[in-house]
């Protein structure tokens, strides 16, 4: 049969998960992160289903334009900020707001002497130690921007390291340092990230900016996003190319890594690190045949899976693998590869052919 390797998208899910976050924060706006082609799961298919966003915001110039192309008309933010003067004229072309975390950006605002957009966010580095204007340059920083704003006050921004480890007191250690030096009763303010709405209520201010949550997924090292109540968006699937019939003792796949135990039926399925599922995942890790739990039996090659089908006496050529997604977590499957599944959505490759769920 052909392969038809797919990546599901669900706008239902992601209606769901952002009216979760809405409840999280109730009086806060919302900033969708839809960067990186909306975590893998393609901008265009994602706009339906975040279309009551206050704001989308995204990494580069690119996603800019590919955001617009897309047809959204409202609030856009370039997170990086604009490198240049090229980057600077696509903001303003799209009419994007811009983040401002460099004496490099405050150079050129003031060399144009205008913003790019209707507004800009000012970033401050309370410890992340990435992006954003020490403590120490924060009101000279500020200053300046707002002497180039003809009235629109500047919202203030930070950025965690650690929102996902509550137990480490690094983020309570940001939340004093942005208190202490850049907190004032006349600006917004935006703080919280996925991992700090769900771990630091404080951090919900005026803006809140969900990433990974809006795909159904936990930014938290133990939990599912079924745990924080919300549905995955991304259902990646294939379908069982050949079953083969394997003596006792025989070895299946590259290496010869998986060994049968006894004559198994040995399906094999149509995706592999070609197409973005990793080649790290172990022996054992669930795959779903016909909607149960099946496994991996063998080394994931650049097009092709092995699976163990005991326990599938009815499976047959053609039926449907899901790899993760509806009835499988993402992030049992990162758990088991030794990665974050960030990595594994974002990771999914262009031959792999996405799709309304």
């Amino acid at each position: 049969m052909s392969r038809e390797t797919l990546a599901r998208i669900d706008a239902d899910a992601l209606r769901h998960n952002l009216d979760v976050v809405r409840g999280l924060a109730p009086d806060s706006r919302v900033v969708s992160v839809v960067k990186a082609d909306a975590y893998g799961h393609g901008v265009d298919l994602v706009l339906p289903g975040l279309d009551a966003s206050d704001v989308l915001a995204v990494a580069t110039v690119e996603e800019l334009q590919a955001v617009r192309q897309a047809g959204w008309t409202g609030r856009l933010l370039l997170l990086e900020g604009f490198a240049g003067s090229r980057e600077f004229d696509v903001a303003a072309r799209t009419g994007a707001e811009t983040v401002i975390h460099h004496e490099t950006q405050l150079e050129l605002l003031e060399a144009r002497g205008a913003l790019p957009g209707p507004r800009c966010w000012l970033k401050v580095d309370t410890g992340m130690h990435r992006l954003g204007f020490p403590e120490s340059s924060f009101e000279d920083a500020l200053a300046r921007l707002q002497a180039l704003d003809d009235g629109r006050p500047p919202i203030l921004m930070s950025h965690f390291a650690c929102a996902d480890e509550p137990a480490s007191g690094a983020t309570a250690q940001q939340l004093e340092r942005f208190q202490a030096v850049c907190d004032r009763d006349d600006l917004p303010v935006s703080l919280a990230n996925s991992a700090g709405l769900l771990n630091f209520p404080e951090s919900r201010r005026d803006y809140v900016r969900p990433g990974i949550l809006l795909y159904g997924i936990s930014p938290l090292a133990e939990a599912t996003g079924e745990d924080h109540g919300l549905r995955p968006v991304m259902t990646l699937s294939t379908h069982l190319l050949a079953i083969n019939t394997v003596p006792a003792g025989e070895r299946v796949g590259y290496g010869g890594r998986f060994e049968c135990p006894e004559t198994l039926r040995i399906g094999v399925a149509g995706i592999g690190y070609g197409d973005g599922y990793p080649r790290a995942v172990p022996d054992g890790t669930p795959v779903l045949v016909n909607g149960r739990r099946a496994a991996i039996a063998g080394r994931v090659s650049m097009d092709m899976i092995t699976i163990d089908l005991r326990g599938h006496d009815d499976a047959r050529v053609g039926d449907e693998v899901i790899l993760w997604g509806r009835g499988l977590p993402v992030e049992t499957v990162a758990r088991a590869a030794g990665m974050i599944p960030y990595e594994l959505v974002c990771g999914i490759t262009g031959r792999v052919r996405r799709v309304r769920a």
